[in-house]
């Protein structure tokens, strides 16, 4: 909320290379809705293997994590919720759920506080319908950097919540609404404040990113499609928490400075198309290869270093497992690849690295 309170304030001192890099971003934007239009078979094999990706990362930023080899089962629409082992288990198929309402969406559901609700009842729906209400005791934001519990910013009372969400929803629809500042720059404060407010009693995180997904979709940022903005959020956790820190500073007062938080997610997602066209780049160049040298030239270089049988199916869609345990085969005996026994899994689970050097 006390981002859109004083916009002037808030966005007056954009930092000057910040326009150029926020017009890269609608670059990829303009080039993403041409690629959507001439090649849609590709973007929905990138938008299947992406899929999964966005589901685990996102769940490990807060450290819901499932066994590998149970993660191509529960990404699965249906999987019976009888069968989840355990609590991440089921966090992880409600995260499912919830991500894929949005990214199936025809018709995007504004943001609303009912909305916002609607989807956390989602990401608890398979762990007890402990979902879809907000926080009703004080909860705070902690750190274990140094070894020990380090509270960092203390939220809204549940009883300031209560007006606090409905107002920020309020002012970032209008703002939107009216074209206020750059649709990023506004994305970036109502996810900051959401955060700030932290109206739920648990999966803040995962909420706000589902939620940075919806309303980038909203603008025509689909990039989130096709590649996991979770995964680079992953790979970044202590940036990630690191900008957050320092932007929420001085949030109570309305005196805070939004531009760290901001600058990482636009970072995120110059990241992001870059790699998307480069993806779009690579699978285009298989075109008109026989399937086994499609699979050959995917793994040797356009593959992970470390792979599975699954991750070849996804991204190659058409071609027959047979063909591509013969591939593996053959480069195994080529030593261009070789089973990661690391990884303690074999057959259809094994996982396969390349050898670098090769």
């Amino acid at each position: 909320m006390h981002s859109f309170v004083d916009l002037e304030r808030t966005l007056g001192s954009q930092p000057i290379r910040l326009g150029a890099r926020l017009a890269r971003l609608d670059i990829g934007r303009g080039r993403e809705a041409l690629f959507r239009d001439q090649l849609p078979e590709l973007l929905r094999a990138l938008a299947d293997e992406t899929r999964v990706a966005s589901i685990t990362a996102s769940n490990a930023i807060e450290g819901v994590t499932v066994d590998p080899t149970r993660i191509e089962g529960l990404a699965r629409m249906g999987a019976e919720p009888r069968r989840f082992r355990n609590r991440n288990e089921r966090e992880f198929a409600g995260y499912r759920d919830a991500t894929d309402e949005i990214m199936r969406a025809t018709t995007l559901e504004p943001i609303t506080v009912p909305y916002i609700l609607h989807l956390h009842r989602e990401l608890f729906r398979y762990a007890g319908g402990l979902g879809g209400q907000l926080k009703t005791e004080q909860n705070l934001i902690a750190s274990y950097e140094h070894g020990h519990r380090e509270i960092v910013f203390t939220p809204p009372s549940p009883t300031e919540t209560e007006f606090m969400l409905p107002e920020l929803v309020a002012r970032y629809q209008s703002a939107a609404e009216v074209g206020a500042a750059h649709p990023v720059l506004l994305i970036a404060a109502f996810v900051l404040d959401f955060l700030a407010i932290h109206p739920v009693a648990d999966g803040n995180g995962r909420l706000a990113r589902l939620l940075t997904t919806h309303a980038l979709l909203q603008q025509g940022y689909g990039v989130a499609r096709y590649v996991s903005v979770e995964q680079r959020m992953w790979d970044t956790k202590n940036a990630y928490y690191a900008a957050l820190y320092e932007s929420q500073r001085r949030w109570h007062e309305a005196s805070h400075d939004i531009w760290p938080w901001t600058q990482y997610l636009v970072a995120i997602l110059e990241e992001s198309y870059d790699d998307f066209e480069s993806r779009v780049a690579a699978r285009r160049s298989l075109a008109g290869l026989s399937k086994q040298a499609r699979v050959r030239e995917y793994i040797l270089n356009h593959a992970q270093v470390l792979f599975r049988l699954r991750d070849i199916r996804t991204a190659l869609p058409g071609v027959s497992d047979p063909t591509i345990r013969l591939v593996l085969s053959a480069l195994r005996r080529e030593g261009l690849i070789e089973i990661d026994q690391a990884a303690g899994e074999s057959g259809r689970n094994a996982a396969w690295r390349r050898i670098s050097g090769k």
